[in-house]
C-alpha cells in the first residue's frame, strides 16, 4: 500500500473514533453505512453493527479515560477501513467527502504531516502525531 493511502487510513480510523463520542456520530455512521453498502453490501450490516458496538466502548473508554482501549479501537478501524480502500481505492474520494464534511479540519491536516527521523548508533527516536507515553524501565 501506498504511504499516502497508509496515512490517510491511519487518520481515517483515528477522526472516526473521535466523532464516536460526539454530536456528529449519527451523521458519521450514517455515511459510512451507506458507503459499505454501496461497495460491499454482503459486509454492511456487520460494519454498522461493529460501528454501534465500537461507539459503546469509546463512550465507556473516554468516562473511564482508558487511552489503551482508545487507541485499540482507532487501530481496529484503521484496518477496517485499509481492507475497505485496498479492494475499493476508488472509495478514497468518497470516504475523504465523508469526513471532511463531518470534520474538515482532521483530514485538511493529515496531508500535511511529515516526519523524518534518523538515529545512529544506540540514538533512539520518538515521534507521534499525538499523544505518546514511552515506559522504559
Amino acid at each position: 500500500m501506498d504511504p499516502e493511502l497508509t496515512s490517510f487510513t491511519q487518520t481515517a480510523g483515528t477522526t472516526l473514533v473521535t466523532l464516536m463520542a460526539t454530536e456528529a456520530w449519527q451523521h458519521t455512521r450514517d455515511g459510512l453505512t451507506r458507503l459499505w453498502q454501496r461497495l460491499q453490501p454482503d459486509r454492511a450490516h456487520i460494519v454498522s453493527d461493529e460501528l454501534d458496538a465500537s461507539r459503546e466502548e469509546v463512550l465507556r473508554a473516554r468516562s473511564a479515560a482508558d487511552q489503551e482501549m482508545l487507541s485499540e479501537l482507532c487501530l481496529q478501524w484503521q484496518g477496517y477501513l485499509r481492507r475497505l480502500l485496498l479492494a475499493q481505492p476508488e472509495a478514497v474520494e468518497d470516504l475523504r467527502r465523508l469526513l471532511d464534511d463531518v470534520d474538515p479540519e482532521a483530514t485538511a491536516h493529515a496531508a500535511r504531516i511529515t516526519q523524518h527521523g534518523t538515529a545512529s548508533g544506540r540514538a533512539r527516536v520518538y515521534q507521534a502525531g499525538r499523544d505518546m507515553h514511552i515506559d522504559e524501565r
